[in-house]
């Protein structure tokens, strides 16, 4: 940013009356970062890929609260193509290669973590430690022992993390919630959702790449690969990560965590003691890891003023769209979600007796300004790390419970 931007920053630090004793985990680098509510936040955006274009466009929308400053994907091709998005509209995005070398500027507030899976935990690390906040994709972690280390470095930083769940900025279920604590539809019992397609014939993620396709030569393939186990390039690996097990958890890491985070959300669950994932390759058998028709059961402890234990089915059938109602099942009701919001059906009448309008959506931009209130204001954030981690849990479980074919539980911080 401008130099009188930095020193306008250093000037709300002296005068906004913050407390550096009531900031007990932040660092004096990201403390140095507070920004005030008049001034635009500086966002680095980390992976220039497909979900990130959604981004893009809503970032440089936003002119009077963001920036877009700079960008970085070991694809140059890509980084370039958004540096130059940037510059069409007045912009001053950099391309820098090296994520790292992105964290180091001092014109930064917050990053975009919107690379494959494998690699969140690592960048979102690495931000948080260079006082940075994070908007970080879904799901927050690839595996279990990340999610919990990128909470406990959350909460030791102070700083923001919203996990990309953009379905957490529609109220249904912060709403579904109260009503469901305050007694509306009885104790509960069971819950319910999907998240179905009807692929074509190339079937999930695959985008028809020539599987000879030579290395581009602006491509750093180890820096993709990262933490992943090295491998000679593959163009498939790369195009369509999303079906193998090194970068992703397919069906349940891409599409599930949407879906089963709004349960988790409406019922106050957190780790379930046991998850099962159940599904198979059934269509395309075309080298792909990950099933391509996918399901998985989970059992929830208690929560007390909601249930004495439930479950929580979710369905993903890739090649039929016939989806199942989302609700939640107690002893008296249930609570049924519509497009407009949530409705209350009695058990003994099957009338309507309650119904919710829903506002906010499942909104890119919704979510990125939810994250802005919480930089500027300390709003609390839509889908912070310890429901990202949640969500973590759950799917990862159901991804391994299908490779080992069997049954798993929770044990304490990781599944057996």
């Amino acid at each position: 940013m401008a130099q009188h931007q930095t020193q306008s920053r250093r000037a709300f630090l002296k005068t906004a009356g913050v407390a550096a004793a009531s900031l007990p985990f932040m660092t004096a680098q990201s403390y140095s970062r507070i920004v005030g509510a008049g001034q635009r936040l500086g966002v680095g955006i980390i992976g220039c890929g497909g979900m990130a274009q959604a981004h893009l466009n809503t970032l440089l929308n936003m002119p009077e609260a963001v920036e877009v400053v700079a960008v970085s994907d070991v694809f140059e091709t890509r980084a370039r193509y958004f540096q130059d998005r940037s510059w069409r509209v007045g912009g001053r995005a950099e391309s820098v290669p090296d994520y790292r070398r992105l964290l180091d500027r001092n014109d930064l507030d917050y990053v975009l973590v919107s690379t494959p899976e494998h690699w969140h935990a690592q960048q979102t690390l690495d931000a948080l430690d260079a006082g940075l906040h994070v908007y970080c994709e879904k799901p927050m972690t690839h595996r279990v022992d990340e999610g919990f280390a990128v909470l406990k470095k959350a909460k030791e930083t102070g700083l923001k993390l919203q996990v990309g769940v953009q379905g957490m900025s529609d109220d249904s279920y912060a709403s579904a919630h109260e009503a469901i604590k305050a007694g509306k539809i009885g104790t509960v019992i069971e819950a319910q959702i999907d998240y179905v397609r009807r692929y074509g014939e190339r079937g999930p993620w695959r985008t028809g790449v020539d599987p000879d396709l030579p290395q581009p030569p602006d491509l750093d393939w180890d820096g993709w690969l990262g933490p992943a186990p090295k491998r000679p390039w593959s163009a498939r690996r790369f195009f369509e990560w999303r079906n193998y097990r090194d970068y992703s958890g397919g069906v349940a890491s891409d599409l599930f965590v949407h879906r089963l985070t709004r349960i988790l959300k409406a019922c106050g669950l957190t780790f379930p003691t046991r998850v099962v994932g159940m599904g198979g390759i059934y269509l395309w058998d075309d080298g792909r890891e990950l099933p391509d028709n996918f399901e998985m059961l989970a059992e929830y402890p208690a929560v007390e003023g909601i249930t004495p234990g439930m479950t929580v089915h979710v369905l993903g059938t890739m090649g039929n769209r016939r989806g199942n109602d989302h609700l939640i099942r107690g002893r008296e009701a249930t609570l049924v979600f519509t497009r407009e919001g949530w409705e209350i059906v009695s058990q003994d009448s099957g009338e309507v007796i309650e119904t919710h309008q829903k506002t906010g959506g499942e909104d890119i931009n919704l979510h990125h300004q939810n994250l802005h209130a919480a930089i500027r204001d300390q709003a609390p954030l839509h889908c912070p790390a310890e429901l990202g981690l949640y969500g973590v849990v759950a799917i990862t479980g159901a991804v391994d419970s299908w490779f080992e074919k069997k049954m798993l539980k929770w044990k304490g911080e990781r599944w057996m």
